[in-house]
């Protein structure tokens, strides 16, 4: 039987600065849904990659005396980190200055939308908001500064070229109502649907090479540079290899889920759409939207300078650690709060005492009473309670990720963890067998109970395999032949 494939991206990271927790959490959530549908058997794609032009990066590379490759080439190594400190599965990661892979993709993008009379040139005066690399009008902005960046935008007056996505605004906005385009969660969806209501002009699709040198040039017209977001946009289908010899695109397309912050949805929901439409591929299926990650309630920024390095993070108290508290912590869909307080509480509650707690005591419990090794142990349970419990927590579990409900599918597994602990202090599986029956008048016996438990611990471990990888595979380690006792999974701070 021929899987399923299933194709999933984060956002490509702007490489103005170092990465901080906002795209680690991102890559995190975008991680466990590739691990989820890996140990579904589907064929997996898991695309990220970094976003390497445009106005902010030119200036923030000459601030720093630094050519502008040099600059981004510093920050897109730090990204490709990530993938190793957060345990990431990514299967490929896509440069927008890549001109082997990526730039011969925009020029097809390019002349495919003028193929179709949608792009066009024209004067054009307005305000530009480099934070944004977007132009904006008067109602987006908040006591004339943008309310994202808290800045004020620029006047910008040149002749630009312009795509019509206008052209498709009536059908983006019958596939977003249909979710055709299912926009997750339905507030972002009603965001969408209200701005194509209240009217959406034509993008401005390139920059004045004489104002801006970093980018792409347009084909054909090298006095104009590719507006920034249509040549990010292009890596969901240049890194399948559109329009060439890669079988990738044919294979993987249109995407599964595209992950992204809220601040970069209406590029996702309506530009984005709109190329596809003029290319005449398919459209993407699902766009999920996280929220922002406040640091003791203050928007977390790189130009505000509050925002934490996820390797400090993961060097002081492990990679999943990290996952657990973006996962379990952070709303999937709106914004979190992350302080160092926080975090080391949710540690030691859940981690330490929860997870970390039950699989050493259930280990050296097992290590001590339990001489045969796995296989001569049951794989099941006659514990109708236990059965029905796991039965439970799996289906939750199961709905809460097709739902993109991460800490609902964590709270879920933390239910199945704190039914084993009041199964332990229940059944008091330390009491030799006869004393149990004569004093405490429990029926199971003490070796029922352990595998009962090593059996509960064995299906904790696997649903914590696309959440906690490292943890899973350490407890299935100990587990799995003679049971021995390993390490403190996560030593208490």
């Amino acid at each position: 039987m021929a899987k399923n494939k299933f194709y999933i991206t984060t956002s490509i990271a702007y490489t103005n600065a170092f990465p901080h927790i906002g795209f680690a959490l991102e890559s995190i959530q975008a991680d466990v849904l590739a691990r989820y549908h890996r140990i579904l058997g589907d064929d997996v794609f898991f695309l990220t990659g970094t976003d390497e032009h445009g106005v902010k990066i030119a200036k923030t590379a000459k601030s720093a005396g630094k050519n502008p490759q040099d600059f981004v080439d510093e920050i897109s190594v730090r990204f490709m980190a990530l993938k190793e400190a957060l345990n990431l599965s990514a299967d490929d990661f896509i440069r927008t200055t890549d001109k082997q892979r990526h730039w011969p993709v925009v020029e097809k993008v390019w002349k495919g939308l003028a193929e179709k009379d949608d792009i066009y040139k024209k004067r054009y005066k307005g305000l530009y908001c480099v934070g944004c690399e977007a132009f904006v009008l008067e109602r987006d902005l908040a006591g004339g500064k943008c309310s994202i960046h808290n800045k004020e935008p620029e006047i910008v007056e040149e002749e630009n070229y312009f795509f019509r996505i206008s052209k498709y605004l009536a059908e983006i906005e019958k596939l977003i109502s249909a979710d055709e385009i299912k926009i997750i969660p339905i507030a972002r969806k009603n965001e969408v649907l209200s701005i194509i209501k209240y009217g959406f002009e034509d993008v401005s699709f390139s920059r004045s090479s004489e104002k801006l040198q970093w980018g792409m040039p347009v084909p054909g017209d090298p006095s104009q540079i590719l507006y920034v977001w249509a040549d990010a946009l292009t890596n969901y289908i240049s890194a399948l290899g559109y329009g060439g010899k890669d079988k990738n695109f044919k294979k993987y397309w249109p995407a599964d889920v595209h992950c992204i912050g809220k601040d970069i949805l209406k590029f996702h929901a309506l530009i984005w759409p709109a190329m596809i439409l003029s290319l005449g591929i398919e459209i993407p299926k699902t766009i999920f939207v996280h929220g922002f990650i406040t640091s003791a309630g203050q928007k977390m920024s790189k130009s505000l300078g509050n925002t934490v390095d996820p390797f400090e993070l993961v060097d002081k108290y492990g990679a999943d650690a990290v996952r657990y508290y973006l996962l379990r912590e952070i709303p999937a869909s709106e914004d979190g709060d992350f302080t160092y307080e926080k975090f080391e509480e949710r540690y030691n509650s859940d981690l330490a005492s929860g997870i970390g707690n039950l699989t050493a005591r259930v280990t050296t419990m097992a290590e001590k009473q339990l001489k045969a090794k796995s296989e001569k142990r049951k794989t099941t349970t006659q514990n109708l309670k236990l059965n029905e419990k796991i039965a439970e927590v799996k289906n939750e579990y199961r709905n809460a990720l097709e739902n993109f409900k991460f800490s609902e599918a964590l709270k879920a597994v933390w239910k199945l963890i704190g039914f084993c602990d009041k199964y332990i202090e229940e059944q008091k599986p330390w009491v030799d067998d006869e004393l149990r029956i004569m004093n405490y008048e429990l029926g199971i016996k003490s070796g029922d109970v352990i595998s009962d438990l090593l059996f509960a611990i064995k299906n904790i471990a696997e649903l914590l395999a696309p959440f906690l990888p490292e943890t899973s595979e350490k407890i299935l380690k100990q587990i799995k032949g003679k049971i021995k006792k390993g390490e403190p999974l996560f030593p208490r701070i």
